[in-house]
Order: structure tokens, then sequence, then C-alpha cells
């Protein structure tokens, strides 16, 4: 076998181990089997490289998978129990999109997970998603979690830490007997900015811990311990991703995580190697699963791409319309939960008219005006985008914001702009669940969070049996991406090395994997 035909194989099969000699210009060949024999120059072994080797092996050790890799949940049930199931069943970390539901369905979710899941297999939790809309459902969620035994949680669009967050993690605290801490209850904190970050990296603060311990929610043992530890010991870096993003570019936001957490260390005296750093966002072929774990990452997390899988929790409808997207395919659009605070989601553009017209609503909002003093053909443009008369789907607002958050609900009922706001958060909220429901006639309206990563994937893809909708599943998608990501981090390897490595093998194209790989 030929040098080229040697080179071309070492990287087509990095499980292999790598044989090198190194030649008479001081270069390095990569020999087979017979010449490694033959030569009487000692030769240097490149070791194989493994999908299980990529991103820190105490991240996987911690969680129980077999790969640094995170099923990411995709709120209101997006992620379902099925993608949680089979996401720990392929060897990741599984995450119930549980953001937005009420607490009788998380919990007839978190039952659902544990009844397809032995004991054995821990690779999967919930989200808990900052909910200043809703007072008090944070807390009934962790208490939830915490009576079921959920013992990881991703946390996101938080922008501090919540007292609820501390006395997750600080309940799940204990001193084993060679005196170190073992924690059992693990928080994921998904941010995109290195102040959000910081909070989550350090001990919990005294006056919250105090407070718990005052409350009887914490023990002071406990609190005692959770001033020693960060309150998140995975903090995954959410760059460029669909739904609440910052489209903070990955390549920035990823070292700037890291220098924040070395001077968090610095400062709090708190051990810089107990904080995993993973990314997110952006995550959708295998060179930008290699490109992440190159960087650093401890894991990585996977969004989009999921949310177009058959175990996903959008209708068939909305997964096609995901199918076609491009890079350029998306925008973005008010979020439905921080509509009044200008806060955004990343969605799907290509296909749907709700970015153009949630973002018509908010300009509305934000000129102060109230639906009764807009002009009438404002008017009519509104009651048509609602589907029935404003004053019919303000009559559904308050029936719904009247349990949720009476005081919200009075105010609205003197105050017209607020009024407004929240008939348009209805809309907002309306349009993705018609997206996961595929509701016929409001395809129009669908909202379906995405982030450039899935036209990538689509482009990846093209061609291939993970083209077709059908064919997508999440053990297909994260097998594919990580052997093709041992793939480039072999031929990277062999480059750095010096070997004649050609841009073409750097490519990697989706090949379908038995069950039981």
């Amino acid at each position: 076998m030929g040098v080229s035909e040697n080179l071309k194989r070492a990287i087509a099969f990095p499980r292999e181990q790598v044989t090198l000699s190194h030649t008479p210009l001081n270069g390095l060949a990569i020999l087979d089997s017979e010449d490694s024999a033959n030569t009487s120059a000692k030769p240097t072994i490149l070791p194989p490289i493994y999908p299980e080797w990529l991103g820190d092996r105490l991240f996987a050790h911690t969680h129980g998978c077999r790969f640094n890799y995170v099923v990411g949940e995709m709120a209101r049930g997006i992620a379902t129990t099925r993608m949680v199931v089979e996401a720990v069943k392929a060897g990741c970390v599984g995450f119930y999109g549980s953001a937005g539901l009420s607490p009788d369905v998380i919990e007839a979710g978190i039952a659902e997970i544990k009844s397809h899941l032995s004991t054995d297999q821990t690779a999967w939790g919930a989200n808990l998603i900052h909910s200043p809309q809703q007072p008090g459902y944070e807390a009934r969620v962790v208490d939830l979690f915490l009576a079921k035994g959920v013992r990881r949680v991703s946390a996101s669009a938080f922008m501090k830490l919540s007292v609820d967050l501390v006395r997750y993690t600080a309940v799940g605290l204990s001193r084993a007997p060679d005196g170190t801490i073992h924690r059992a209850n693990h928080v994921f904190a998904k941010v995109s900015r290195a102040e959000v970050a910081e909070p989550f990296m350090a001990p919990a603060p005294a006056k919250i811990l105090q407070d718990l311990v005052a409350n009887g929610a914490i023990t002071a043992e406990q609190a005692e311990l959770a001033a020693q530890v960060p309150v998140a010991a995975e903090i995954t870096a959410e760059s460029d991703s669909g739904g609440h993003t910052d489209n903070r570019p990955a390549s920035t936001l990823f070292p700037s995580l890291v220098l924040a957490r070395d001077r968090v260390a610095a400062r709090t005296g708190v051990d810089a190697n107990a904080i995993r750093i993973g990314l997110a966002g952006g995550i959708s072929t295998p060179m930008a699963v290699a490109a992440a774990f190159q960087m650093g990452a401890a894991y990585v997390l996977t969004g989009s791409v999921n949310q177009s899988a058959v175990e996903s929790g959008l209708s068939e409808a909305g997964r096609r319309l995901l199918a076609k997207a491009g890079p350029a395919d998306v925008t973005m659009a008010p979020a439905a939960d921080m509509f009044e605070q200008g806060v955004e989601v990343q969605v799907l553009k290509r296909g749907t008219l709700f970015a153009m017209r949630g973002k018509r609503l908010h300009a509305i909002y934000r000129s102060g005006a109230s639906y009764e003093n807009l002009p009438q053909k404002d008017r009519d443009w509104i009651d048509d985008v609602l589907g029935e008369p404003f004053d019919a789907a303000w009559a559904r607002t308050h029936a719904y914001i009247a349990q949720a958050n009476p005081a919200e609900a009075k105010r609205a009922e003197t105050d017209g702009n607020k009024r407004f706001a929240l008939v348009a958060r209805r809309y907002l909220f309306m349009g993705a669940q018609w997206a996961r429901e595929g509701t016929p006639g409001r395809e129009m309206d669908y909202q379906v969070w995405c982030g450039p990563a899935m036209g990538v994937f689509n482009e990846w893809v093209a061609d291939s049996f993970l083209e077709p909708v059908e064919n997508r599943t999440v053990r297909q998608i994260a097998w594919n991406l990580l052997e093709g990501a041992a793939h480039i981090t072999r031929a990277g390897q062999l480059r750095a090395l010096g070997l004649p490595v050609a841009p073409t093998d750097f490519n990697y194209a989706p090949r379908q994997f038995a069950d039981a790989q």
C-alpha cells in the first residue's frame, strides 16, 4: 500500500493505531504492517482516536454516559420523553424539554422516562427555564424535581442566580467518607455571557444560603458545603442557537467563559478544574463537533438538529420545514415569555410569516398604543393575524392570566397597552403550539425555534440517508457527528505532524450505523 493510500486509511479509520516512520528528509511517513515489520528505524505509534475519548472523560464518568454529547432540552416538550430515552440508550445525556409545561405534565413525563430506563441509566435530566411572568412556577418545578429524584437540571434564560436553583444544588450536597464534597444534584447552566456565567461558577451567596437555612429549606451542613463549591459544575456556552440566544460566535464566547472561570477560581478559591464548560449553538456538523472539542469543550450540546428528528415533539409539517432550511433562513422574533422586555428568540424564517408578524406586534406595543386607539386598518390586520376579533382573543387571554398572574390581569383591565401586550404574548405562545401540533391553516404562524446550524446540517446530509426526515433519529445524528469528529480530529493530528493531508480528507459523509454500535 502506498503512502497516499496509507494516509487516507489512517484518516478513514481513526479507531486503528497509526505507525509512523521518519524519512531521510526528516519527514514522516505512514507505514503499513509489512513495512513496519521490515523497517530498521524505530517507528512512532499514534494510538487510536475514539469518539468516546473526545471531550472530558470525567464528564462521562460523572453523568454515566458513553459520549460527552448532550441532546439538549427544547422547551414545551419538543425534546420529548422518547427523545430523552433514545439519547440515553445511544450513550448520550438527554434533557427533557419541560420548560413551559405544567407541573402535572412534567411529573407524568418524568415517570414516563423512568419507566423506560433502568436505575443505572442516569444520564438524563429536565429543563428549568427562568419564568418571571409566572411567580412561584420555578419553585414548584424544583419541588417536583427534588421529590421525583431528577438529578440533572439544565437551567436556561437565567440572567442571575435564583433561590430555587441554589436550593436544588445545596440539597444534593454531602460529605463523602474521604472528606470530599459529593454532588448528587447537577445544574447545567446555559449561558451566553461571562457576567451571567460567573455567579454559577462561584459558590452560592451567603445571604441566599442563610435564608434557606432559616426557612428550613436546607440544613446548616448543606449550606456550609454549598459555600465551598460552584453552584453549577457544568456550564454550557450557548452561542448562536435557536430560541433564546445572544447570537454570540462560539469562537469568542467559549474563550470568554474559560477566562471567566479562571477569574472566579482565583477570586473565590474554588477549583477551576471542577468547572466543566461545554459548547452549544452551531453544533450540527462533524467539523463543528471536532472544533468544539479542540477548543477544550468538555462536552457538546445539540439542539436544532434534533428538532428535525423523528423523536421530536414538533409536528411532521414543522419538521419538514426545518429540513428545507438553509443557513440564512433564520431570523429573530419577539419572545413570548419576555415580550415586554424586548427579548428575542431565533426562529425559522423560511415558510412562515411568524417573525414578521411578531415584530410588528412588538412595534405596536412599544409605541404605547392599545388596540382600541389604533387606526382601523391596523385593527383589521391584528384581527386577521389573531384569527379572531381582538375582544375574543382578550377573553381567552384574560381567563388564563387571571389564574397564572392575577396582578397582571388586574392591571390589564385598565391599561390598554398592557392588554395588547398580553394578547400579543398569547399569539406568540400559540405560534409554537401550532407548530408542535401541525395545526392546518396556521402554517404561516408557525414558530419554529431554529439556528443557522440547522441549514448547515441540511447541506451536510444532502443526498445521504439522513436527508429524509423519516430517517433522522437522535441516535444516527449523534453517532455520525461523533464518528465524523473523530475522523476530522485524526486528519488534523496527521496534518499537524507535517503529513500531506488534502483539504478533502477532512470531509466525512453520513453513514448508517447499526443500532448496536
